[in-house]
């Protein structure tokens, strides 16, 4: 069973603002129901009470309904609930000419005045604010405020109402409305922007995958298409030769098989370059990736150089999958590398805040992938990697290598390794 913790964690951030979003306008109904609703049974008595509650009770409803709706709709989930806009349009204008008319011809009483111009201002500054969710043109979502707006001056002025107390009712009811109205048009148009950066940021990673696929494809091109070229040529002229009776067809066969060896000897040199990672390489390109991801990340510690090649190309691996797994995995701000050279191994650490879910390893995958494939490939150097949370919200990975034993002189003291400052990494 997920806890709220876990289950806001688990969000992406689009998804957590969208959320937010989602219930603050879905507070403004609940504020309406308990401010002017149930605070209208005392001064209106029982039974008149109870029924402005019920009405207002069935006003917060369909502002409710009409928030999730919008919501949808501005995301493209749903059509836009247009009937639905007219139907809380209509309520709320019944509903105000209704509590105006209770306050000018109800019971006498201050406590019913009040109680009714509550009902009546609140009616009408959240409604149309409600509605602007539903609305694509901003102008027309602070039109139907001033038109509410103006509908209380007239229905005000024309119940009898003196026209310095209606105008000032309608200013009152156009401030709120177009404050509520400005305050979703704002909200949408952040939604809206959030959900656009993070596609932005998506399409990035994308093209930057794409971008390596290309090059990749163009080194072998490179280092193919000229050996096959020249092989399909002598293989033809070897197979002319030898319907010939010739003895050139062998020489030219067996140039085929030496430019085949030597297609094979450099095909596998270029993926080797992909499979073999470099420690500075990767901690730059790691830092550059997340930098272009919006998430901060700060590199530190020992230097680079001096470490083994077989212990530098391991640890490149880590930080490459670490890397990748921050951008794919949680919610990340911040991310921590860190480079320490102890007395007789290497510790290598990336911390994050972005803990998609507590307690669950991200990367991890069927053996030979994500962090099960760090681990035999950190193995053969009987290396170790532990991975796991690190206090409230933090996951941290972290990577421990064994250096091999110096070489010193007979009767030499042994050397001793101490950690280095923080300094260029890449140096």
């Amino acid at each position: 069973m997920r806890t709220p913790g876990r289950w806001w964690r688990h969000k992406s951030t689009p998804e957590k603002v969208e959320t937010y979003t989602r219930w603050s306008f879905h507070f403004f109904a609940v504020m309406e129901f308990f401010s002017v609703g149930v605070t209208s049974v005392a001064p209106l008595g029982a039974r008149l009470g109870s029924a402005v509650m019920l009405v207002v009770a069935v006003h917060a409803g369909l502002c409710f309904v009409t928030v999730s709706r919008a919501i949808d709709w501005t995301r493209g989930r749903r059509p836009q609930p247009t009937g639905l806009l007219w139907t809380l349009a209509s309520v709320t204008a019944t509903i105000a000419v209704v509590a105006l008319g209770i306050a000018e011809h109800g019971p006498r009483g201050e406590d019913v005045d009040t109680a009714a111009g509550g009902v009546f201002g609140v009616i009408l500054i959240f409604g149309p604010g409600i509605i602007a969710l539903g609305v694509r043109d901003r102008r027309r979502a602070f039109a139907i405020a001033g038109g509410f707006a103006a509908g209380a001056w007239t229905v005000a002025f024309a119940l009898g109402a003196p026209l310095l107390t209606a105008l000032l009712t309608a200013l009152i009811v156009l401030t709120g409305g177009v404050f509520i109205a400005f305050t979703a048009v704002f909200s949408i148009w952040l939604l809206n922007a959030v959900y656009q950066l993070d596609e932005a940021r998506e399409t990035r990673i994308r093209l930057a995958v794409a971008e390596e696929r290309l090059r990749f494809g163009r080194d072998l091109h490179d280092v193919m298409g000229r050996n096959l070229a020249v092989i399909a040529l002598k293989s033809e002229l070897a197979v002319q030769l030898a319907q010939r009776g010739r003895p050139e067809a062998v020489t030219q066969m067996v140039e085929v098989q030496r430019l085949a060896q030597e297609s094979q000897r450099e095909v596998r040199e270029v993926v080797r370059g992909y499979r073999e990672a470099d420690l500075g390489s990767e901690l730059t390109g790691a830092q550059g990736v997340l930098a272009a991801a919006g998430i901060d990340c700060t590199v530190g510690g020992a230097p680079v150089a001096g470490l083994p090649g077989a212990v530098q190309s391991a640890l490149g691996w880590v930080v490459r999958e670490a890397a990748t797994n921050v951008l794919r995995h949680g919610d990340a701000r911040r991310c921590a590398v860190r480079l320490q050279v102890l007395e007789g191994r290497v510790v290598l650490s990336v911390e994050n805040d972005g803990v998609s879910e507590a307690g669950k390893e991200p990367g991890a995958g069927p053996p030979g992938s994500g962090l099960a494939g760090l681990r035999e490939r950190l193995a053969e150097i009987e290396g170790t990697l532990e991975a796991g949370p690190a206090g409230r919200g933090l996951f941290r990975l972290t990577a421990e290598i064994p250096l091999p034993a110096p070489s010193a002189p007979p009767g030499a003291a042994p050397a001793v390794v101490a950690s280095r400052p923080v300094s260029e990494v890449t140096s």
